[in-house]
């Protein structure tokens, strides 16, 4: 059909918006039918998106050291890192995958650079409430993919489970805060058996955090799980009762939209496993989250231990949760997202 071009510039960092950028390079080349060139130096990229995410990339996806900005494409799909580029593909889009505030969005130039954009997308409501009022557009909302498919319950074990980059370097979190609330969990003896699992990448921005985190975790039944493979990542989602987050907890999301869940693709994986979610009621989480139905949302610390053991007080709360949370999550599938990309290709 021809050649489509993309750029993310965070994508070593193997996060969620990484994950969009394969999958909307999947799409164009598996059902547009694109040659796609995804610019990055390091070539050995493809093979850790792989094992970090279990998406085959087509034969037709490839990785080169520059785009040029689109020139001679058919498509670009550009990734921001908060500035407005000059593409130049016969159809540009531009991505916002972060609320960026404050960085002069609104200035002359950059309306003069966004008369080569086509459309303007952003991966939540959040997000584009953000973009929108920085930037003069009015953006469209893509949500991120799950494959939901790949995703099942297993025989349930006695686990919490948080999965999150181990970076504070933008957003806050909140390691400390479950592992504070779940100390507190264990210390009831109906509850010692129970084991708290923090996974996610250490490729980014971790420094000495990971192993503070590990200092505070010992003693407690408390496993640390640096940079998963997708196999891992999936079974320990089987197998988890519960998906906690405290990310944004402490942030003013109207000042610092930045440091909040800006969507939340780990947050649909663990529902679409039958975890129950208990995340802080802030950023993209709102979206994904009817409180009491498909899951919870919390305002206070303590209400993580509390709503924890209400739910397992009643077994048919947790089995009602459980299975609202796994039906939610399919409307963020990969199929729904392909259906409305297409859309707005054409």
């Amino acid at each position: 059909m021809g050649k489509a071009s993309l750029y993310n510039p965070y994508l070593d960092t193997l996060g969620g918006g990484e994950k969009y950028t394969l999958s909307f390079a999947k799409v164009l080349a598996e059902d547009l039918g694109f040659d796609v060139d995804i610019e990055w130096k390091d070539k050995n990229i493809k093979e850790k998106l792989t094992k970090r995410f279990g998406i085959k990339l087509p034969k037709n996806v490839n990785f080169v050291k520059d785009i040029n900005r689109g020139e001679g494409y058919d498509v670009c799909f550009w990734v921001s890192d908060g500035s407005v580029p000059t593409l130049r593909a016969k159809n540009n889009y531009l991505h916002f995958q972060v609320p960026f505030t404050n960085v002069n969005g609104n200035s002359l130039l950059n309306k003069m650079k966004l008369f080569r954009i086509k459309k303007i997308i952003c991966n939540s409501k959040f997000t584009k409430n953000v973009i929108d009022k920085e930037y003069t557009v009015n953006s469209l909302v893509l949500y991120p993919p799950v494959d939901t498919k790949l995703f099942k319950p297993k025989r349930k074990e006695n686990i919490v489970l948080y999965v999150g980059r181990f970076s504070n370097l933008v957003q806050n979190k909140g390691h400390k805060i479950l592992i504070t609330e779940f100390k507190k969990l264990v210390k009831d003896k109906s509850y010692h058996n129970w084991k708290l699992i923090l996974a996610g990448g250490t490729e980014v921005g971790v420094g000495e955090y990971v192993n503070k985190l590990k200092k505070i975790c010992s003693g407690y039944n408390i496993d640390i799980v640096e940079s998963p493979s997708f196999k891992k990542i999936v079974d320990i989602y089987g197998k988890s009762k519960f998906f906690w987050s405290a990310a944004g907890f402490g942030i003013d999301e109207e000042k610092n939209p930045e440091k909040v869940e800006h969507f939340g693709i780990t947050l649909v994986e663990s529902m679409a496993a039958g975890c129950v979610p208990i995340v802080f009621n802030s950023g993209g989480f709102k979206e994904i989250i009817v409180n009491g139905i498909n899951g919870f949302l919390w305002e206070y610390k303590s209400d993580l231990v509390k709503i924890t053991k209400k739910v397992l007080s009643k077994p048919g709360i947790y089995k009602s949760i459980s299975k609202s949370a796994t039906e939610s999550a399919k409307e963020f599938s990969h199929e729904i997202f392909k259906k409305k990309m297409l859309e707005l290709m054409t």
